[in-house]
């Protein structure tokens, strides 16, 4: 896509997108934090070639664009980074759920008892989820949704690892609690109360 940015787009002190030595910067700075974002990535999307690849997508990302001001170009690409880790995740995991519900289709699918058990048992734990403090379903939904591990979940919220803990089991102790204290579900031909 080309640069439709005109100089009067940039700040004043901002180098024009093509100033070799904003270039220069991003090389040098991309080079020298290249391991850990890869790290970062591959931590997080479990695979060294796939975080290779996206670190590399980041790069020319960087590379093509105009350039912005930012204060420490390290940390930003730092952040960058992880965010399009989740990014990927988060397309990886839709793509993952329309293959399966595709799957669904073509195969045999579940008897209606097992999906109304499903329905229910998920409603059940959405519910319980829902009860919890804010701060302790924030914590769940990062480490069960995003695989955040809880180190890195302790270091983003300024908490200790064991309370991240804490909050972890508070959590699943809702949700095991949820699916325990359910009415039982009726099955197909016997008597309603």
């Amino acid at each position: 896509m080309p640069d439709t940015s005109s100089p009067a787009d940039l700040p004043p002190d901002a180098p024009a997108p093509g100033d070799p030595s904003r270039r220069e910067d991003l090389l040098r700075v991309f080079l020298a934090q290249r391991e850990r974002m890869e790290a970062l990535v591959s931590r997080r999307v479990g695979c060294r070639a796939t975080a290779a690849d996206l670190v590399q997508d980041l790069f020319l990302r960087f590379w093509r664009r105009p350039a912005a001001p930012v204060e420490d170009l390290a940390t930003y690409l730092l952040r960058s980074a992880h965010n399009l880790a989740i990014d990927h995740m988060r397309s990886e995991g839709a793509r993952t759920r329309n293959e399966a519900g595709l799957l669904l289709e073509q195969g045999e699918a579940p008897p209606p008892e097992a999906a109304l058990e499903a329905g229910n048992d998920l409603r059940h734990v959405e519910a319980a989820l829902r009860s919890l403090p804010e701060r302790t379903r924030h914590i769940f939904l990062l480490n069960r949704l995003h695989g955040s591990t809880y180190g890195d979940i302790a270091r983003a919220m300024g908490l200790s690892q064991s309370a991240v803990e804490k909050h972890m089991m508070r959590a699943l102790g809702a949700c095991k609690a949820s699916l325990q204290d359910r009415p039982a579900t009726i099955s197909p031909g016997s008597a309603k109360p």
